[in-house]
């Protein structure tokens, strides 16, 4: 049976499809590809606008490679912003020079400047992603990673007919602010139910009886979102290129940075339905878009190609309990990975926002001459501006980094309870927190009421984790480490730590360099919901990791 990547639009180009690659030579292969940052017209919502886009393309060109691959990546910057691009999920070994998050794998790419990212995947299979790693430019800079078997290989359950990529997203065409979009998109198009928007809308053709692969991708800056087809069950194979125990349901949740691999039957009555998508909002009086984006999938053989087609219901905007319904579900394949059943490390991480005193002007916009701040462990994580932690670490530069991060929170409180507000204003500081070479890790995740509760998308570079519990309210040891699942947990890149409640991970720390922790809400990381991990394997920093580029920017 002949598997393609079906192709969304013109602007939404992908490389090569399932069967070419299955007939490809058995050895690992090096994939080249030039990506330029520009500026590009977009016209959206009866509008054009300039945005910056990588070949031009909105959303990017998607990369196809398989596990065991190398890629290299030329990258030319001639926007007028400093850019990085990051490689959401790539375990990045011995490479985090090639990692991207500037001011910790490296400075940024000035306007006029080169980077060539170099790195190879190893054992990883599904669906990742690409994305500017500075400032807002994630908001248009982004792309997805497709990794299929090694040649020989296959997929833990049947290949699917089609094979397509959906980049779920929100957009400020308009130059609202952050956290009011103009649209959420589905490839770049808004869809049907927003107005200038149904000539672009995205369309998927099948025949009856097809089996669908869609890699839903969460690309949105500051987003959770539901997804959903109308009147199809999906099938749940994957999530962070990491396969999963297959389970079926009529609706996903994905954070920011997540993405989830479904299997779809065409098996409904030839017609036409909306897949669509909108927000799980969970902070409280947080102002969010409560818009649905939609694009369509359509049987080759239904009798009318403009009848108006099936809506699926969404839930809820603040619909946690389907999002826990969701996540209970995910359990990952025991003989892929083993999670460690030892911990050597045992960190407790609060999450959560905060307030900072301020000189009334346009950059105080808290309440009561505040601004917004968010931390880890009461430290808001403040970026070096003069060179890379990892510059720092490799080339023992004074002066950037201490690595006296919190193991836990300095004051222990009610965390999801009624916060004094004493605790509200966290501490300033560039820590980092230094975890021994092959140490099993464990750390719990705690959400805390400190302004408000919400379901936070934690995201760690260079690893992957087990996600081993979850629950609400203020994590107790005495009584959920015993509910942990350490049999198959599910393995991701990012977990959303549950609204007023913690999440508990573990990994061993094989991967050497400096590994940025964060939240992956860009507002909460721009805020300081973020530290760094270092490991460093004893023998020596040029046996750790490979030396940095030569063509490595400079700050």
């Amino acid at each position: 049976m002949e598997t393609k990547l079906c192709c969304m639009s013109p602007l939404f180009l992908f490389l090569f499809g399932i069967l070419s690659f299955m007939a490809s030579l058995a050895d690992a292969e090096t994939h080249y590809h030039d990506f330029v940052v520009q500026q590009t017209p977009v016209t959206r919502l009866c509008q054009t606008h300039n945005i910056i886009t990588v070949n031009g393309q909105f959303p990017g060109p998607t990369i196809a490679a398989r596990n065991g691959d190398k890629l290299v990546i030329k990258v030319t910057n001639r926007a007028r912003y400093n850019v990085t691009l990051h490689w959401h999920g790539i375990r990045q070994m011995r490479t985090p020079w090639a990692d991207g998050p500037e001011y910790i794998t490296q400075c940024p790419i000035k306007p006029g400047g080169t980077y060539t990212y170099r790195f190879t995947i190893e054992n990883q299979e599904g669906t990742l992603w690409w994305h500017a790693h500075s400032k807002w430019l994630r908001a248009t800079v982004y792309g997805a990673l497709v990794i299929f078997p090694k040649s020989g290989s296959s997929y833990p359950f049947s290949a699917p007919k089609i094979d397509v990529p959906i980049i779920l997203d929100r957009h400020f065409f308009t130059g609202a602010a952050p956290n009011v979009s103009d649209a959420y998109t589905i490839n770049g198009q808004p869809g049907d139910l927003y107005r200038c928007s149904s000539q672009g809308t995205v369309r998927i053709s099948v025949n009856s009886g097809d089996t669908v692969l869609l890699r839903v991708i969460n690309a949105a800056l500051n987003q959770q979102l539901f997804f959903s087809v109308a009147n199809h069950k999906l099938t749940v194979v994957g999530a962070d290129a990491a396969y999963n125990k297959p389970f079926t349901t009529r609706v996903i949740m994905v954070g920011p940075g997540q993405t989830t691999n479904v299997l779809l039957t065409a098996d409904q009555p030839p017609a036409r339905y909306y897949m669509a998508a909108r927000a799980y909002a969970s902070g409280q009086n947080v102002a969010f878009d409560n818009t649905t984006t939609t694009a369509i999938l359509e049987y080759k053989t239904a009798t009318s190609q403009t009848s108006s087609p099936v809506l699926p219901q969404l839930p809820a905007f603040n619909d946690t309990a389907t999002v826990t319904q969701f996540t209970s579900q995910l359990k990952g394949i025991p003989s892929l990975a083993k999670v460690p059943t030892n911990v050597d490390e045992n960190l407790f991480f609060t999450v959560g926002l905060g307030l900072v005193n301020c000189t009334p002007g346009p950059r105080c916009q808290g309440p009561n001459n505040t601004r917004f701040a968010a931390s880890m462990n009461n430290v808001s994580f403040v970026l070096p501006r003069k060179t890379s932690l990892l510059q720092a670490y490799y080339q023992n530069i004074p002066g950037v980094f201490t690595t006296d991060f919190p193991p836990s929170p300095p004051v222990k409180f009610d965390y999801t309870g009624n916060v004094s507000r004493g605790l509200w204003q966290p501490r300033r500081g560039t820590k980092l927190y230094q975890l021994k070479y092959g140490s099993n890790v464990q750390i719990v995740l705690q959400d805390t009421a400190i302004v408000t509760t919400e379901d936070h998308p934690i995201h760690l570079h260079g690893y992957h984790f087990f996600v081993v519990g979850q629950g609400f309210g203020n994590f107790n040891p005495k009584t959920d480490t015993a509910k942990f699942n350490l049999v198959d947990p599910p393995v991701r890149n990012t977990i959303d730590v549950p609204v007023g409640g913690w999440a508990v991970i573990r990994f061993v720390a094989d991967n050497p360099g400096v590994w940025l922790f964060h939240c992956h809400i860009d507002s909460h990381l721009t805020w300081g919901l973020a530290m760094s991990f270092l490991v460093e394997n004893g023998k020596g920093k040029s046996q750790s990791i490979e030396p940095p580029p030569a063509d490595l920017p400079q700050c």
